[in-house]
Order: structure tokens, then C-alpha cells, then sequence
């Protein structure tokens, strides 16, 4: 182990013991007051399977050194990023061109259940899509014969992954102005919702058949297509409008936005989605991020559509 006595000492101290006791200390190497000569004759003269340093930024230059001693000689380096202090991030090595790149990643990293989840998403909204043309034409007839003289479709800016703007698309459900009438809503009747979010069950702005459609999840439909063009996940947090992201305070927040936003999230398909506090809201979001696997997206998409939706 390279690095000064106390170091080392609070190292040991603090090493889990199911891993110490695989492990046997042969030697101390102190980058400080060592040369580099010495941890040559170190490895030449033991059986030395690996070396952690704990080194400071400050003595990165003897590092190299004594990596490259490491090296020549076959012999494992760990060095400790511990000068770095993180929450949630976990640490993962990559090279970018020849330069070898500590990764604090905050997202589940890519991997195979991840490529598993790209490809389900698209196979499985092209699915879903042709399995509900006759909802489509459901929704079509009725907006044009309830309410004529608007679109049938109704599309808004949203933020995707990282806060990139897209188009997300609905079945149109309010009437032609909701947009416009907003602050007046929320001036007349209130907001649900605390924080930048709006949300209202009861809105004055839904007209009598986009009710019908909300209550069975039909408006939401047109999302597949976000879903096969690769701008949404059929799992993930709900996107948001772009003004309520601008309107987010606490930073904490905005990692929600690391990865695609979905059609469905954990909360709306737990039968959760009556949830008025934006805080947690965000913490139910956090917490799939935390602890996403393959299968929790399975196991969301195999609960009932109207949960999902």
C-alpha cells in the first residue's frame, strides 16, 4: 500500500473486513519521503499481486512514476479517487482516445439491459400502436364530432433526456385556448400540485369526451410515435413542459432529466398518481433511476394499461 502511515492506518480501519481478509499487506511505500527505486526493489523482491496508492492530487507526478514501476513489472495499480467526494455518482474507469478517464456516473451505465430496454421500447410501442388503430380511430371520430373546430392532436415542447426540447404528441383533450387560459385557471380554481408542476384533475378546460379519453388513458397514445423515433422511453419519468423546467429551484431535480422520459413512471403505475407534493414526485423518479433494471420496466409494462397509462 502506497501512501503515509495514517493514511494507510484510516484505510485498513475503514476497509469492509469480508474484503481485508482476502487480502495480505507485504509492504508500505510513502510517496513521500520513498523514491521511486524503492518501490522497484519493493515489487522484485515479493510477491506482489497489487499496489493502492493513496495518493493527493498534490502528488500525482510521483504517481505516474510509480504506476509506470507497476506496470513494467505486471503488477496491478489501484489508485483512490477519495480526493473526490460523491453522494450518488459511482465511480467507473473508461478511455477516451489514449486518455484513461475516472467516470462518475449518476445513471445506470450502458450495458446489455439497457440496449435490451432500447429495443423493447421500440418493438414494443410499434406493437402496442398496431394492436390499438381501432382506440386511434376511437379518439379521431370522437374529437372531430365533440369539438370540430380545433386539431385533433395536440402537441407541446417538452424536455427529454439531459433537457433536450421535443415535441411530445396527445390526443387533443381541452379546448382549443387551454394554452392561453392556464394563469386563469390558476387563479380561478388553484393548483393541485405544489411546486413548478400543474396539475388539476377537475380542469375547466377539458371538454366532456377528452375527459372520457383521459379516464381511459387513450389521449396518451400518440406518445409511441415519440417512443420509435428514440425521444422517449415507454418507462421513465413523465416530461415536462419546458417552462415548469425552467421553473425548477432545487438543482437536485433536474437529474431526473438523465434519462428518457416515458410514457409511464413507477408512481402513475403503482396507482400513486394522485401524489401532490413535486418533492415527491421527484423522489419516486429518483428512485427508479437508483435502482433501474430491466425487469422493473417488465413488471410496470405488465400491469393493467390503465395503471400504466
Amino acid at each position: 500500500i502506497a501512501g503515509s502511515a495514517e493514511e494507510i492506518e484510516i484505510f485498513l480501519a475503514e476497509l469492509d473486513s469480508t474484503v481485508s481478509s482476502r487480502w495480505t499487506v507485504e509492504g508500505h511505500y510513502d510517496l513521500r519521503t520513498q523514491d521511486v527505486n524503492d518501490l522497484y526493489l519493493l515489487l522484485k523482491e515479493k510477491a506482489i499481486e497489487r499496489v493502492i496508492f493513496l495518493a493527493r492530487h498534490a502528488e500525482f507526478e510521483k504517481v505516474a512514476a510509480a504506476v509506470e514501476a507497476c506496470e513494467l513489472q505486471g503488477v496491478e495499480a489501484w489508485i483512490s479517487a477519495s480526493f473526490i467526494r460523491t453522494q450518488i455518482a459511482r465511480p467507473t474507469f473508461d478511455v477516451l482516445g489514449s486518455k484513461p478517464m475516472l467516470v462518475l456516473r449518476s445513471t445506470p451505465e450502458l450495458s446489455w439491459e439497457l440496449l435490451c430496454k432500447e429495443l423493447m421500447d421500440r418493438v414494443g410501442a410499434t406493437l402496442i400502436l398496431l394492436m390499438s388503430i381501432p382506440f386511434w380511430i376511437f379518439a379521431y371520430v370522437g374529437i372531430r364530432i365533440t369539438s370540430p373546430h380545433a386539431p385533433v392532436f395536440f402537441s407541446q415542447m417538452r424536455a427529454g433526456r439531459y433537457g433536450s426540447p421535443f415535441r411530445m404528441w396527445k390526443f387533443r383533450t381541452m379546448n382549443p385556448d387551454a394554452e392561453k387560459e392556464l394563469d386563469a385557471v390558476k387563479q380561478s380554481v388553484g393548483n393541485q400540485m405544489d411546486g413548478p408542476v400543474f396539475k388539476l384533475d377537475s380542469d375547466p378546460r377539458i371538454f366532456p369526451f377528452g375527459s372520457l379519453l383521459r379516464k381511459l388513458s387513450i389521449d396518451e397514445l400518440p406518445q409511441l410515435l415519440n417512443v420509435i423515433k428514440g425521444e422517449m422511453s415507454l418507462v421513465g419519468p413523465r416530461p415536462l413542459p419546458l417552462y415548469e423546467i425552467d421553473a425548477i429551484t432545487n438543482v437536485a431535480h433536474r437529474r431526473r432529466l438523465s434519462v428518457k422520459p416515458g410514457i409511464t413512471c413507477t408512481w402513475q403505475a403503482g396507482g400513486r398518481n394522485k401524489i401532490t407534493s413535486f418533492d415527491e414526485w421527484v423522489k419516486l423518479d429518483l428512485e427508479y433511476i437508483d435502482h433501474w433494471c430491466l425487469l422493473k420496466d417488465i413488471k410496470i409494462l405488465l400491469k393493467p394499461v390503465p395503471a400504466v397509462l
